[in-house]
């Protein structure tokens, strides 16, 4: 099957360090390929990947100096994507809705998998000539915000079985938190868990400029050696250590995660998760088997005290059977097939 995978150009594919979206897309690509697709990959130049890279870009975004302009970037993207898209039987879209004016007026067969938000109150109204495309979500929660548009699947991330294997003996001196430095991801609730219960913090996670303010006061006056430390961004040599050392990862969301990928790293390690009721939680942590679902900081406190009943052996015999890239690879391969055998190669404008 001839597929396209349409990526972010932010980060390249894989990410040097932070990245969700595109750590899926390279996850994804390469099991495709195994599976003996024959696949193209649109991303930035500086990618990596078994598939034939067409490079929009030379380098991703984000760590590209001086700062490229990203209208220019994605013009490019999507006019190599419009050039050989009767080429494919399924365009494939990690681009939100930036691409959809210009296939939905092509011939291809096309879906996009959203991987962010979706409840912001313009969408509605801003994204509703887009209704008929055919979307894929990442959780059934995401969908909510937006239950009318056409969604014919869903499907869970996963990444390679063999990406992280669990320390024989954790520490277990620690507490982890990791992703990205914002009020909505809630490191300063991490803080004051740890702080809580008495263990130490170890906090892996990007910091953007937008971000800053919040960082100098709410994050830096509890740093130290001892108790709270700031490591910054970490690749998944590190996440190996950081994660599967840690007693719990916590994941004190205040918003409607549409998925988490740093939750399944953490299964991957064996690590229970303690995780906020928001979003996609519920679909992803088995509660008393992989972790533990509370609603605020004390029930957080007292899953602490309980992380021993969890048998850390059955959380990775969980990652295996529910969230492996091959999986997930496998689900999205049915739904192109499905989508090429029903002959629907083009999509009415609402």
């Amino acid at each position: 099957m001839r597929i396209a995978e349409v990526a972010p150009l932010a980060e390249s594919v894989p990410p040097r360090l932070y990245g969700g979206t595109e750590r899926v897309v390279s996850w994804l690509t390469e099991e495709l390929v195994s599976l003996g697709c024959d696949v193209t990959l649109f991303a930035s130049g500086d990618s990596c990947t078994s598939a034939t890279l067409v490079p929009a870009c030379p380098r991703a975004l984000r760590l590209s100096r001086p700062t490229p302009d990203p209208w220019s970037a994605y013009a490019g993207l999507l006019d190599a994507v419009a050039d050989r898209a009767k080429s494919f039987d399924v365009i494939h879209c990690h681009t939100d809705w930036i691409h959809m004016p210009l296939l939905l007026r092509g011939e291809g067969t096309f879906v996009t998998t959203m991987h962010g938000r979706l409840d912001f109150p313009h969408l509605p109204l801003v994204a509703g000539g887009f209704k008929n495309a055919p979307l894929i979500s990442i959780s059934d929660s995401q969908r909510g915000p937006l239950p009318d548009f056409n969604w014919i699947a869903t499907v869970y991330h996963g990444l390679p079985r063999d990406l992280f294997s669990p320390p024989p003996q954790p520490t277990n001196k620690y507490l982890a938190f990791m992703g990205r430095i914002s009020p909505e991801k809630g490191p300063d609730a991490a803080i004051r868990i740890a702080r809580t219960v008495g263990l130490p913090l170890r906090i892996a996670a990007k910091l953007p400029r937008s971000e800053s303010r919040y960082f100098k006061e709410h994050i830096r006056p509890f740093l130290d050696d001892t108790h709270v430390e700031f490591i910054g961004e970490v690749d998944d040599a590190a996440k190996v250590d950081f994660l599967g050392n840690a007693a719990a990862l916590l994941f004190p969301i205040d918003w409607p995660e549409p998925f988490g990928l740093v939750v399944i790293e953490a299964m991957a390690c064996a690590t229970p998760v303690i995780a906020w009721r928001r979003g996609s939680v519920p679909e992803i942590v088995e509660h008393g088997v992989t972790g533990f679902i509370v609603e605020n900081e004390s029930q957080a406190v007292e899953a602490i005290g309980a992380l021993h009943r969890l048998d850390r052996r059955n959380i990775r015999r969980v990652f295996e059977q529910r969230f492996t890239a091959s999986r997930m690879a496998q689900e999205y391969l049915y739904c192109f097939e499905n989508m090429a055998r029903t002959g629907k190669r083009s999509y009415r404008r609402s």
